[in-house]
């Protein structure tokens, strides 16, 4: 019966494989990411008017040193240097 209900209903099948209704951690305040990983903190970008996306920007551990009680305008700074920057697209699960 199984093959069957997924015919019928192919959302199934997406909701089963990429259980995107569970938000993982439980409980987690996902706008102090510092609580979840060191040297982080959590920015807001306006792409477009009424648009705006949510990140998290992560100095690496070489730099973990320098971050400890800065504030946002330090990692809004640490952008702008000389120091590569990786960009993480993790989708449109829901959440970080």
């Amino acid at each position: 019966s199984l093959p069957f209900l997924i015919r019928l209903f192919p959302s199934l099948l997406t909701k089963f494989v990429y259980l995107n209704f569970l938000a993982f951690p439980f409980f987690v305040d996902f706008r102090r990411p510092e609580l979840l990983v060191n040297n982080t903190i959590n920015l807001h970008l306006t792409t477009e008017p009424g648009v705006t996306v949510g990140i998290w920007h992560t100095v690496p551990g070489s730099r973990g040193a320098e971050a400890q009680g800065k504030d946002q305008r330090w990692y809004e700074e640490a952008l702008a240097d000389a120091h590569p920057v990786i960009i993480y697209l993790h989708g449109n699960g829901g959440t970080r």
